[in-house]
């Protein structure tokens, strides 16, 4: 569910409903990228045990662990931290990194997700 109107500037938005699409990380549902009253994105992502290390030149990345593996881990420019449900990341451009383990994530990315801003060392 989505609702938006010319006369209103907000806009509610049903995870749920959203299709998933594929990411470096596994599948991601976002949120907000047609806003013009959104500074950045909202994603919901289910992160596969595969996931990718990568960067970003302008995007800053928040991560929120909803739920992950009792041994899940992210990995910030070569090294590796242990996470839990409840913990928060922030991760300004140029880090590198990536998810190990699974986990299901809220992901705020400012400005807007661009997928021309992913980039990758191998």
């Amino acid at each position: 569910m989505s609702k938006t109107t010319t006369d209103q500037k907000f806009q509610i938005v049903d995870f749920e409903t959203l299709p998933g699409v594929p990411c470096p990380c596994g599948s991601a549902k976002r949120a907000f990228a047609e806003s013009e009253h959104s500074p950045g994105t909202v994603h919901v992502t289910e992160i596969a045990d595969d996931a990718r290390v990568h960067y970003h030149k302008e995007h800053t990345e928040t991560y929120y662990i909803l739920e992950c593996d009792a041994d899940a881990k992210i990995y910030l420019d070569g090294e590796e931290f242990p996470i839990k449900p409840g913990m928060s990341i922030l991760i300004p451009p140029g880090v590198r990194h990536r998810a190990i383990g699974q986990m299901k994530i809220i992901n705020i990315v400012v400005p807007k997700f661009d997928p021309a801003d992913e980039f990758f060392d191998d």
